[in-house]
């Protein structure tokens, strides 16, 4: 996977691959004075949301999230991050340790930034599909679309948006969050996510009682009731199902469920 031909200015001298997916093509890449950088050339598929995601990487301007170096049409020139993933952490040390990094991210990327927060979606558009899903399917995505309703009237602030356990890198400046959606909405939306995370530990996901230690070490990082952060889990579980069931793909729209079936009873009074 060969870069095509980045921006001459940014000065790259060489690239070696890191991920291509939906979100596009990304070289950790080495600029012509020496200077470390990740590139990313987004794909079209994923054009129409990339504004979002510049959008809070310039409103976090390097707090808890990765710099934004420069951009050029669908290229994107990003700090380098490092290499240690979150997913390394469960690995190594355990749920309970990755955990509280996670937390720890979170609370420097709620910390507020003295620039202005403007182009990010909104959770209403983010949540499009799961309405369309609660129409067409009814069920869980109907009992989602109601708790989405309680939910309504927290606090709003700019939110990374798809923080999980291969968003969050170790390098040079510590931990931080890579790949942000960029939203405007509840700040327990921010920690819903790793609560459904990682994708390929089904064990995890569908486990109740760490679907609640997870909420319960992450709900004072982003200053929200633990219950919020549990019913924005709900929600997003069944957003992800629904997504898959746009795409066709009824085998993992069901594993989505059952995670979504886990935070339920996670909610429920002990």
């Amino acid at each position: 996977m060969t870069p095509p031909d980045p921006p001459t200015d940014w000065g790259i001298v060489e690239a070696s691959p890191l991920a291509d997916g939906i979100g596009g093509q990304v070289w950790r890449a080495r600029r012509r004075n020496g200077e470390p950088v990740v590139i990313k050339h987004v794909s079209a598929q994923a054009a129409a949301d990339a504004s979002h995601a510049t959008a809070y990487l310039d409103w976090r301007d390097g707090r808890g999230a990765v710099r934004l170096l420069a951009r050029d049409g669908d290229w994107q020139m990003l700090e380098d991050a490092g290499e240690r993933t979150l997913a390394q952490v469960l690995d190594q040390d355990g749920d309970a340790a990755a955990t509280l990094i996670a937390a720890e991210v979170l609370r420097v990327l709620h910390v507020p930034s003295a620039r202005r927060a403007e182009g990010l979606q909104t959770m209403r558009d983010r949540f499009a599909a799961l309405t369309a899903a609660a129409e067409r399917e009814g069920g869980l995505f109907v009992e989602a679309g109601d708790c989405l309703r309680t939910l309504a009237g927290g606090p709003i602030q700019p939110l990374h948006g798809d923080l999980h356990h291969d968003n969050i890198l170790f390098g040079a400046r510590g931990w931080l969050a890579i790949d942000p959606h960029g939203l405007i909405g509840d700040p327990a939306y921010d920690a819903a996510n790793l609560l459904y995370n990682p994708l390929e530990r089904q064990d995890l996901r569908t486990d109740p009682a760490r679907t609640r230690r997870l909420a319960e070490v992450l709900a004072p990082a982003v200053q929200r009731p633990v219950a919020a952060v549990l019913g924005y889990g709900f929600c997003h579980a069944c957003l992800s199902a629904a997504w898959h069931l746009e795409d066709g793909n009824v085998a993992e729209a069901e594993r989505s469920l059952a995670a979504a079936r886990a935070v339920q009873v996670a909610l429920k009074p002990a």
